[in-house]
């Protein structure tokens, strides 16, 4: 009698038992990079070959849906991902322009972007991702409410806006901003995130928190992390660093709590930052071998990526892939 064997039912990257899992099965962790791209169009090409070569495994790429900053076309998206592919990089991309929406009084956003809105972006775009399921993680919309707007609002318009990604055919890992300048403070997303996840059809949601000057103690990190795990409900790190705008993050705990848990992380960012977040920046003017203090211990420090990230199994298969034109073909979508 002839083996059968089985084959799930959705072969691509997914979540499964509250953590990323790849179409191989087996868990994805990623340990990344944040680049803005949206503002420095020029650097890309080499930022994701510099990214790369520290031993990221992830880079998150900051787009725009012409709400704010000028609109991401769909021919960028594509180059943007294919060079993300080459360099073995899974790509989180996210829409920006919804940053701090809702905020008002001092450090408002003028003219932030609607969730509804960057869920129109991603569907206007849908061809670019359809298909890419394995190397491309949607992150509908980057810190998507200020402090001033009611919880329902990122409940109530992420339910919608998966509801429409799915119907429009999209079926990558989608990534979830928290509320409150992504720090969820209010901790909205914490008690809420599985209303979120149980409008997705596909249960392949992701959840993105934040971690800046809210993060400044052990306890606080520690009882957040805890939180997502007791609901088996996939986290990661989108984004943080070791101070914000001066004021201080217990990056150390985060390195500490995610290596632990086998949950991701993502630090902004490769360079580029204002004035005011200069210590965000882990390279000197984009320069690979200027490394800032925040470089070198993202990259080279304890629990950080060059010691504890591993490819995506997914580029180890296509390198083994013999034909050539096998490889070109699913890289890039062509024959």
């Amino acid at each position: 009698m002839a083996a059968v064997l089985a084959v799930p039912a959705h072969a691509d990257m997914m979540i499964r038992d509250g953590q990323v899992v790849e179409s191989s099965g087996a868990p994805f962790v990623m340990r990344g990079i944040n680049h803005a791209h949206l503002w420095f169009p020029n650097r890309t090409e080499r930022a994701l070959k510099d990214i790369a070569a520290t031993g990221a495994n992830t880079v998150r790429i900051v787009l725009g849906n012409g709400v704010r900053w000028n609109r991401t076309s769909e021919r960028t998206v594509r180059q943007l991902i294919a060079r993300s592919k080459a360099a073995g990089l899974i790509a989180v991309l996210e829409v920006h322009d919804t940053t701090g929406y809702g905020q008002t009084g001092d450090g408002a956003p003028k003219d932030a972007a609607t969730i509804a809105q960057a869920t129109d972006y991603w569907i206007g775009i849908k061809d670019a991702l359809i298909g890419q399921e394995d190397y491309v993680i949607l992150n509908i919309a980057n810190e998507p409410s200020g402090n001033d707007v009611a919880e329902s609002y990122w409940v109530d318009e992420h339910r919608a806006a998966i509801v429409r990604l799915r119907a429009a055919g999209l079926k990558n890992v989608i990534m979830v901003d928290g509320p409150n300048w992504g720090q969820d403070g209010s901790q909205t997303m914490l008690r809420r995130a599985r209303e979120v996840f149980e409008a997705d059809p596909l249960k392949n949601t992701l959840f993105s928190v934040h971690m800046y000057q809210v993060y400044d103690r052990p306890d606080v990190i520690r009882g957040y992390i805890d939180g997502f795990r007791s609901q088996g409900l996939a986290l990661v790190v989108g984004e943080f660093g070791p101070d914000h705008e001066g004021d201080p993050v217990d990056e150390a705990t985060i390195f500490d709590l995610t290596n632990q848990h086998g949950i991701g992380y993502l630090g902004w960012s490769w360079s580029g930052n204002g004035p005011k977040a200069r210590n965000l920046d882990m390279t000197v003017k984009f320069n690979a071998r200027h490394l800032t203090p925040w470089g070198e211990r993202i990259l080279h420090g304890e629990g950080g990526i060059k010691a504890t990230s591993k490819p995506a199994a997914i580029f180890e298969q296509v390198a083994e892939t013999p034909p050539a034109r096998n490889i070109f073909s699913r890289w890039f979508g062509v024959d």
